[in-house]
């Protein structure tokens, strides 16, 4: 029980940087994740970035269009084998996303590892936005 203890302390970190990040500012993320070249991500506005260098990447540039957020984790199932473990629940929230309001109802997968006795996170996987592409086509599309 105190491995799934410590992933859930764990998930707590990463959803507080989570929430750090849907309000400008995505530096916590740095302190959760493992830096390792096999990390991996596959967000809301799609896409798939390999390695700690692409990973911190989406976090950055959301964090510089988000304010206003809020994003919890519901229905939490987290299962621990070794030094892996994984989690997945779903995510709810809002936040102000390049000036538009959007809502959060993701489902989410975590994969976590232990590294030097900590648990940091080597995965996240949710659900594609629609919303949030729309709004990034916009923002893209402008000159």
């Amino acid at each position: 029980m105190a491995a799934i203890d410590d992933v859930r302390n764990a998930s707590k970190q990463f959803y507080a940087a989570l929430n750090s990040m849907a309000n400008g500012d995505a530096k916590p993320m740095s302190d959760i994740w493992a830096h390792s070249r096999d990390v991996t991500t596959m967000h809301p506005i799609g896409g798939r970035q390999v390695g700690w260098d692409q990973v911190r990447g989406p976090w950055e540039e959301v964090a510089k269009l988000a304010s206003k957020g809020k994003i919890a984790l519901n229905d939490q199932l987290i299962q621990v084998s070794g030094t892996l473990a994984y989690k997945t629940g779903n995510e709810s929230g809002q936040f102000t996303f390049a000036g538009h309001q959007v809502s959060i109802g993701h489902r989410v997968t975590n994969v976590y590892r232990q590294d030097a006795g900590k648990w940091k996170i080597v995965h996240h996987h949710t659900d594609i936005s629609p919303a949030m592409l729309d709004i990034l086509r916009e923002v893209q599309s402008k000159p």
